[in-house]
């Protein structure tokens, strides 16, 4: 059975997008910060918090708190996103497409997946989205992981990522276990459909 995981290019580029969302989420924390005046030493964070509302708080404070806070909510969902990308592996077993990615183990039996779809055609580097019939998010363990699992992708979808090396050669695999030989062909001619109006 061979295992497929991101290439070394798609490695650097994913720890690259995860340098630039850890600073994201640093200015983040600094900008709430100091357009709020608070403290985050836990001695002194609610007392600063509360003191700051009852100065009152104006508009050009509260929108670009507010836009903070989403990005200090976020920033860690991506991170995580990042990170599973990063450890993602893809093997092909005989009950099935095994993902595993930082204590994630989930098998997605060949007649649950329904079809192969490409996110953007246009794109340098395209992802395809497996589309399944069930949701095998139970197959996690730990809720929490489940949780961070689904939200990265959702109960019924799986990422076949840009980045990982023999991409090409893995959807083929899956494809032809999955017997989706014909979807193949009609993306095809609906390419040159696309391109001949």
């Amino acid at each position: 059975m061979k295992t497929y995981r991101l290439s070394t290019v798609g490695r650097r580029t994913t720890i690259i997008l995860l340098i630039g969302a850890l600073a994201i989420w640093a200015f983040a924390l600094w900008s709430f910060r100091s357009t709020l005046g608070i403290s985050y030493h836990p001695s002194f964070f609610w007392s600063t918090f509360q003191a700051s509302i009852e100065e009152g708080l104006t508009i050009s404070q509260i929108i670009p708190a507010l836009l903070m806070l989403v990005l200090i909510v976020a920033t860690p969902l991506l991170v995580w996103n990042l990170l599973e990308e990063w450890a993602a592996t893809y093997t092909p077993t005989e009950a099935g497409l095994r993902f595993e990615s930082l204590g994630i183990c989930v098998v997605y039996p060949w007649h649950a997946i329904q079809r192969v779809q490409r996110v953007d055609d246009d794109s340098d580097e395209p992802i395809d989205e497996l589309y399944l019939a069930d949701d095998h998010t139970n197959q996690i363990r730990n809720p929490f992981l489940r949780f961070l699992h689904a939200q990265a992708y959702g109960r019924q979808r799986l990422p076949i990522y840009a980045g990982l090396a023999n991409r090409d050669e893995l959807l083929t695999e899956i494809r032809h276990r999955a017997d989706l030989q014909g979807e193949e062909d009609q993306r095809e001619v609906d390419k040159v459909a696309a391109t001949n109006p």
